[in-house]
C-alpha cells in the first residue's frame, strides 16, 4: 500500500508540475504577445513622433528659406541704393572736377591773351577763377585805367558766362 500511496503521490505531483508547466506555457505565451502589441504600438508612437518631428523641421527650414530670400532681397535693394549713391556722387565728383577744370581752362585763356595784348601790362595781373560761383577775379594793378578797362574787355571775351570782378588798382 505504500509503494501505491507513493506511487499515487508521484502521480499527482507529476499531473500537477504537468499542468503547471501547460499554465506557465500559456502565460508566457500571453505575456509575450501582449509584449508585442505594446512594442507595435510604441512603434506607431514612435513612427508618429518622428513623422511629425520632420513635419515641424521642414516648415522651420521653409520659414528660414524665406527669411533667407528675404534678407537677400533686402541686401540686393540695399546694394542697389548704395550703388546709386555712389553713380550719383561720381556724376557729382565728375561734374566739379569738369567745372574746376574748365574753371583753370578759363584762367589760362583768360591770363594768355592778356600776355598777348600788348595794350596790358600783365605782369601784375592775378586771374583768379571760382568755378562754383562761375566768376573770374582780376587782382593785381595796371599802369593805367585804360588797361584796366581794356583786361575787363579781355577777361569778358575770353570767359564768356562768367562773372567778371575787376579788383585791379591804377598804379
Amino acid at each position: 500500500m505504500k509503494k501505491y500511496v507513493i506511487t499515487g503521490m508521484a502521480l499527482a505531483l507529476s499531473t500537477a508540475l504537468t499542468v503547471g508547466c501547460s499554465n506557465t506555457a500559456d502565460g508566457a505565451r500571453k505575456d509575450a504577445e501582449i509584449a508585442a502589441e505594446e512594442a507595435r504600438r510604441a512603434s506607431e508612437r514612435a513612427a508618429e513622433a518622428t513623422s511629425e518631428a520632420g513635419r515641424e523641421a521642414a516648415a522651420a527650414a521653409e520659414a528660414g528659406a524665406e527669411r533667407a530670400v528675404d534678407a537677400t532681397r533686402r541686401a540686393g535693394e540695399d546694394a542697389a541704393r548704395a550703388t546709386e549713391g555712389a553713380v550719383e556722387a561720381t556724376g557729382e565728383a565728375m561734374n566739379r572736377a569738369g567745372a574746376k577744370a574748365d574753371a583753370a581752362q578759363q584762367t589760362a585763356d583768360i591770363k594768355s591773351a592778356l600776355m598777348a595784348d600788348t595794350t596790358v601790362d600783365s605782369t601784375r595781373i592775378d586771374v583768379d577763377t571760382n568755378a562754383d560761383t562761375m566768376t573770374v577775379t582780376l587782382n593785381g594793378s595796371v599802369p593805367t585805367a585804360a588797361q584796366k578797362t581794356r583786361a575787363e574787355q579781355i577777361a569778358r571775351e575770353k570767359a564768356a558766362g562768367y562773372t567778371i570782378v575787376n579788383r585791379l588798382s591804377v598804379r
